[in-house]
Formats: C-alpha cells, structure tokens, sequence
C-alpha cells in the first residue's frame, strides 16, 4: 500500500483566503492529498471574505473552493474522492499528527501569511498547529513556502522573511502579473496560486505562460 505523504496547507488571517482555496484547489486537481490547518484568526477572515462558517470539515471546504470571485475557477472543483484524501487538523492540536518530525510530509505552504505568522514562524514560536507544523517543517529541512499579502511590510518583518529565505523557505508574495491581461479577479488570483505550485513542483495550467512575444 502506499504511504500517503501530504503537503500540508496553512490558512492565516491575513485577507487572502481565495489565494489558499485556489493553490488547494491546484492541489486536489493534481492529485496531491493535503492536510489543512485554519488559524483561529483565518476563521473569522474567511466568514469576511466569503460567508463561510469554517467546520473543519469537508462541507466546508466544498463550499469554500466553489466560491470563486467573480468567475468559474480555472481548475474544476475537485470530485468526491479528492476532498477524501484531505485531512483537517484543529489549528489548537498541538498533538496534530503534523506538529511531529516523524509525520511525514512532502511539505508545507502557508497562504496567505499574515505579520503575526511570519513573526511566529521566524522566532519559532510555536503558538499554534499553523506555526508548529511550520516550525517542524524548518526542522526537517522540507520545502517551505510563505505567501505575505499585506502592505506596506515593516522593518521587522522583512528581516524576518529575510531570515526564513536565509533558512531555505520560499518567499512568494501575493504579487499577481498583467502580461497575459487578465479580465477577472479569479484570473489574477490563479496567477498568484500558479506561482505558489510552481514553486511546490506541482503541475497545473492556471495562468498562461510568458512566451517571449506579446500576445502568445
């Protein structure tokens, strides 16, 4: 039998939450299984954002990556068998299978990253499931993958994304490109969620690629 490896998917309370449902969504679509862990403070950003009482549950999350801004998503939602292989961890369990270095994962994104989870994740705090699974991921030397979408950043925090750039993890802000003229929101989002895999070595067809000619 095959061992099941997740990546594993961080949600913060940063504004940002269709940036998390569309990486998820690329996720799923490739076939990759994931384990979720929304912060306390993610909870009340994506009841802002969306509408959505987060359960950590299934129903929820189908009803989160259904929702896309203003368009259909580029990735179809995914079927019932991949939400099956999608694990949903209390970001208050920190005896969470992913708070161990012996939980195998193949590793760990966290988008949107809030200030407060840049910090944390920096100091290795460990405040909560979010930050420890990031912690442990550090540890174990596993990609690591941090999506800030806030502005403008302080000193602070850029010395402290410096330091997790300076410790192997991946700095991907939530910065959207306009070369291939993007007419929605979503578009603009999947560009930034394309990135992020891309990043995570995952296949997916949300943005079109730069081809050296404008227009192609």
């Amino acid at each position: 039998m095959t061992e099941r490896v997740p990546w594993v998917v961080g949600v913060s309370g940063a504004s940002g939450t269709p940036y998390a449902a569309a990486v998820i969504r690329g996720l799923l679509a490739a076939r990759q299984p994931v384990d979720l862990v929304v912060s306390r403070a993610a909870r009340l950003t994506l009841l802002d954002e969306t509408g959505i009482a987060w359960h950590d549950d299934a129903d929820s999350l189908r009803s989160w990556l259904a929702s896309p801004l203003d368009a259909e998503p580029s990735s179809a939602l995914p079927d019932d068998a991949e939400f099956a292989d999608v694990r949903f961890w209390s970001s208050g369990d920190l005896a969470a299978a992913p708070s161990s270095g012996s939980y195998r994962t193949r590793g760990m994104v966290v988008v949107p990253a809030s200030t407060a989870s840049i910090a944390g994740i920096s100091l290795g705090l460990s405040k909560d499931l979010l930050q420890r699974a990031a912690d442990v991921t550090r540890k174990e030397r596993r990609p690591l993958v941090v999506v800030p979408r806030e502005a403008p950043l302080t000193g602070a925090t850029l010395r402290q994304l410096a330091a997790l750039d300076d410790a192997g993890a991946v700095i991907v802000p939530a910065s959207p490109a306009f070369y291939a003229k993007p007419k929605t929101i979503q578009q603009l989002v999947d560009f930034v969620a394309g990135k992020i895999l891309d990043v995570m070595g995952i296949e997916h067809d949300l943005f079109t690629r730069w081809t050296g000619r404008l227009g192609t």
